[in-house]
């Protein structure tokens, strides 16, 4: 893998959390080719990761979110970080009146808790100046179709984490930012998926974004330009919550 002239992440100790396949596979395919040194950590994707970790020649990390011990133990494994990359997610529909409570608990455990405990142990072992960044959705911000309250919720938690994390973390200049994706052409939301038209007639570019999309977002908020970008939220859902 040929790396630009003047990367700012040649050599950089970048870590992502559920970064197997989607979105997740793009962020750490682009650090990769942007000179960094990759860490991922997956939950059931085997062979997508050990297939992804042998292209990129990153390191592939077996660690379910939802299990604490686990997460911490794998981001202190990477030793120090200059970037923090939280994409794992569960993206749970249905009645709330019906919903499995113990599915509920799961999606909080892996979109919240796992992101408030990741992105804390991160911050124990990055340098002054690191980056931490959380993969958040539109749906913290806009709620267009009933069945997806615990989902939304869980993404406008990670809103309040990062205006918190921005001003705990501010004095050492570490920034702390959401990406917040809207229909993005994954195997969690197929841009031919049954729902797509639905999605693509609420949109201003009626079309589904792409993960490589998502991750030139990430990459810009981890790069020197964005040293004065915190505590924001970055959409990128072709005008989907506009």
């Amino acid at each position: 893998m040929t790396v630009p002239d003047g990367s700012p992440f040649r050599g950089k100790s970048v870590m992502v959390v559920g970064g197997s396949r989607g979105i997740g596979a793009a962020i750490v395919t682009s650090f990769a080719a942007a000179g960094a040194t990759v860490r991922f950590t997956y939950a059931g994707s085997r062979g997508a990761a050990e297939a992804l970790a042998a292209s990129t020649g990153s390191v592939a990390v077996q660690a379910d979110a939802a299990d604490r011990d686990r997460l911490l133990a794998s981001v202190r494994e990477a030793g120090e970080l200059d970037v923090f990359v939280y994409n794992a997610g569960l993206l749970g529909g249905g009645d709330p009146l019906t919903l499995d409570p113990d599915a509920v608990d799961r999606l909080i455990d892996v979109n919240v808790r796992g992101a408030y405990h990741g992105s804390v142990e991160a911050a124990r072992q990055m340098i002054n100046g690191g980056r931490i960044i959380a993969i958040g959705s539109v749906h913290g911000d806009t709620m267009p179709f009933a069945g997806i309250t615990a989902y939304g919720m869980s993404k406008s938690a990670l809103q309040g984490l990062a205006r918190g994390l921005a001003r705990d973390f501010g004095p050492r200049g570490i920034t702390v930012n959401v990406v917040q994706p809207g229909p993005t052409d994954t195997d969690m939301n197929p841009a031919d998926g049954p729902l797509a038209q639905q999605m693509h007639d609420e949109m201003a570019i009626h079309r589904h974004g792409t993960a490589e999309e998502v991750a030139s977002l990430v990459l810009y908020l981890a790069s020197p330009p964005a040293r004065g970008i915190t505590g924001a939220m970055h959409t990128i859902d072709g005008g989907f919550g506009a």
